[in-house]
């Protein structure tokens, strides 16, 4: 049944009057946890956010971990299987930090060493980004300046290759929520803080080495993507958990969108039911359908302002 343009003209004041109505968000009662070495903090004028403790479970925080491959202290070891990366330290440890990476066939690969260091450097895609993508990348062709909405984030290393720069990047990022995932271009992303932690441990000159999948297999054990593409270990427990897990968001979209069609529903039902008393207010006061008039959108928002 077609639908009056009444009938939608009066959905959107009614979506103006409840807008109205509202008050101020409601406020948590508790604010959400924040893990230490994540906070808020201020940087170079930038006011770098909280990161939320829940992208941080599942050893995705910083830590300093035993080390038991054979890389030189010093070195940055990157492992794109595990999703980790490792400042190697001396007596068998290493700094361990969660890293987003490429997209497969696009990570950096092999070893080279950091030629060059910024902070909230400014980013500019390469012309292969442009070429490939130009609904994403074809309006900052000429360029962005540092910043929280530069996707290189408050700090970048350059790896060099042979004295070339070789358009691969260590940096931070402005989307928390992809850190352990594989989505990027081709860099490798950690969170802001600890791009800035790592920034402030190395020098220009320090190698960093990018493991092998048979090197990854020997020291991480096999790796997988969890149903939400987050890379975690492939134990029994995982596997089978995954299918579970994929199936829970597959009932939640349902859920969300019989909900949200349930929602659409009532206010079409509102909506009929205001339009049915317009046109009887018109027709008692021998005014023609096509004459009678809208409610105001203004009269509705001081209504609902008067009555809040």
């Amino acid at each position: 049944m077609p639908v009056n343009n009444s009938i939608l003209r009066l959905l959107g004041v009614l979506a103006i009057s409840a807008l109205a109505a509202c008050g101020a968000p409601k406020q948590q009662d508790t604010p959400p946890a924040v893990v230490p070495g994540y906070e808020g903090v201020e940087d170079e004028g930038f006011y770098i956010q909280p990161v939320d403790a829940e992208l941080l479970s599942a050893d995705r925080a910083r830590q300093e971990v035993a080390y038991t491959a054979d890389d030189a202290p010093g070195t940055i070891v990157v492992d794109t299987f595990a999703r980790k990366l490792y400042h190697v330290q001396e007596g068998g440890r290493a700094m361990r930090y969660a890293i987003a990476v490429g997209r497969e066939g696009l990570s950096f690969r092999g070893s080279g060493v950091i030629g060059r260091k910024a902070k909230w450097p400014s980013w500019q895609p390469t012309a292969n980004m442009v070429r490939t993508r130009p609904d994403l990348y074809l309006e900052y062709a000429g360029g962005r300046a540092g910043g929280l909405d530069n996707p290189l984030g408050a700090r970048a290393l350059y790896l060099y290759r042979n004295g070339r720069d070789s358009m691969f990047r260590i940096h931070g990022t402005i989307q928390n929520e992809t850190i352990g995932h594989a989505t990027s271009a081709g860099c490798i992303r950690l969170f802001n803080q600890d791009a800035i932690h790592l920034y402030d441990q190395v020098d220009n000159g320090t190698r960093v080495k990018v493991r092998s999948l048979e090197e990854s297999l020997a020291i991480e054990g096999p790796y997988m993507d969890d149903a939400w593409g987050r890379a975690v270990p492939a134990t029994p427990e995982n596997i089978a958990q995954k299918p579970l897990d994929e199936q829970l968001i597959v009932d939640q979209a349902a859920a969300k969108a019989a909900e949200e069609a349930k929602a659409a529903e009532e206010a079409a039902k509102l909506a009929a039911k205001a339009e049915k008393k317009r046109l009887s207010a018109c027709k008692r006061k021998g005014i023609d359908a096509a004459d009678c008039p809208l409610p105001e959108a203004t009269a509705t928002l001081d209504a609902a302002n008067s009555s809040g």
